[in-house]
């Protein structure tokens, strides 16, 4: 089921990610990534986790991202991007991905990137390549059976896939979490560009039924055929999702999920053919107000000056 134009991964499970949970301003870089990518519009966001992941749980599952468990199978990079990227097949046209020492590339750059057709495109500041990198899901299979020991680097350089660099003045880029210092001087920059307008969507009648997490369930339900599955994937409780998904159903007034009782976890679950319709709408309705909120913003508070 294809869910959107460009979903995103964030590796937070391989080598060297010490500073994961480390603060970039206020906020943890993880979380300042979420946003970032949050703000260009991209959906749904997976989480690659590894030994840390109830932090990454405990700092991430009020943004709606989705969790993906790195089990120590290796530490290396291209473990984390196999195990995101295989979570998109078929479910996207692109994906974004980026290591989370990489916390500091700017919303314009990520769109920047995606006005780019090519298969492969890589995001670079004065000829210096760096993150994050998106990737069309024609590239996706020769990424996944790559078993070379250069990592992504590797794995896109052996790919005949077209390729591009995207200069963008964006020092952030090539910013990593082991450069403190660098960081504390693109704080303010990168700050003044993820300000933006925060709408939070539900539907209500007499009081919500349905809001983000529970939209990002459904999708999960409807790829991974397993309610428990999606409750593991975004930290929600198993009743607390029947009850959200019974009170969805109660006031749309048809089925949105099929239940099938018995077998491994406590039975099968899809979407009816009406939860598909209507969860495809309501996702397609959600990204039209986002383009025109997010220009609204810019004519209103951007271009004339009341905020530099």
């Amino acid at each position: 089921m294809r869910i959107s134009k460009v979903g995103g991964v964030i590796a937070a499970a391989y080598k060297n990610t010490d500073k994961t949970s480390a603060n970039a301003g206020t906020v943890p870089v993880i979380r300042r990534i979420v946003i970032t990518y949050q703000q260009a519009g991209i959906f749904p966001i997976v989480i690659v986790t590894g030994e840390d992941e109830d932090e990454v749980k405990s700092q991430l599952a009020s943004l709606g991202v989705i969790f993906v468990r790195n089990n120590g199978e290796s530490t290396e990079l291209i473990t984390s991007v196999k195990l995101g990227l295989e979570y998109f097949e078929g479910k996207c046209d692109r994906v974004m991905f980026t290591p989370v020492k990489v916390p500091m590339f700017t919303p314009t750059t990520l769109l920047t990137m995606m006005e780019h057709e090519e298969d492969i495109v890589i995001a670079s500041y004065q000829r210096r390549g760096g993150h994050p990198v998106l990737l069309g899901r024609a590239v996706l299979p020769s990424i996944l059976q790559y078993s070379g020991e250069d990592g992504l680097r590797g794995a896109l350089r052996a790919s005949d896939a077209d390729k591009v660099y995207v200069d963008v003045d964006d020092k952030g880029v090539i910013l990593n979490v082991h450069s403190s210092e660098d960081l504390q001087e693109q704080l303010k920059t990168h700050n003044a560009a993820i300000l933006h307008p925060v709408l939070h969507m539900h539907m209500e009648m007499e009081s919500p039924f349905l809001n983000e997490r529970l939209k990002l369930l459904l999708f999960l339900i409807a790829n991974n055929h397993s309610i428990r599955t999606g409750c593991t994937c975004i930290g929600l409780a198993y009743s607390k999702a029947w009850e959200m998904i019974n009170q969805l159903e109660q006031n749309l007034g048809y089925r949105i999920v099929e239940r099938q009782r018995g077998g491994k976890g406590g039975g099968g679950t899809s979407l009816t053919p009406e939860g598909e319709r209507f969860l495809l709408a309501y996702q397609e309705f959600e990204e039209a107000i986002h383009q025109t909120v997010q220009a609204e913003f810019r004519k209103r508070f951007i271009d004339t000056g009341i905020i530099q």
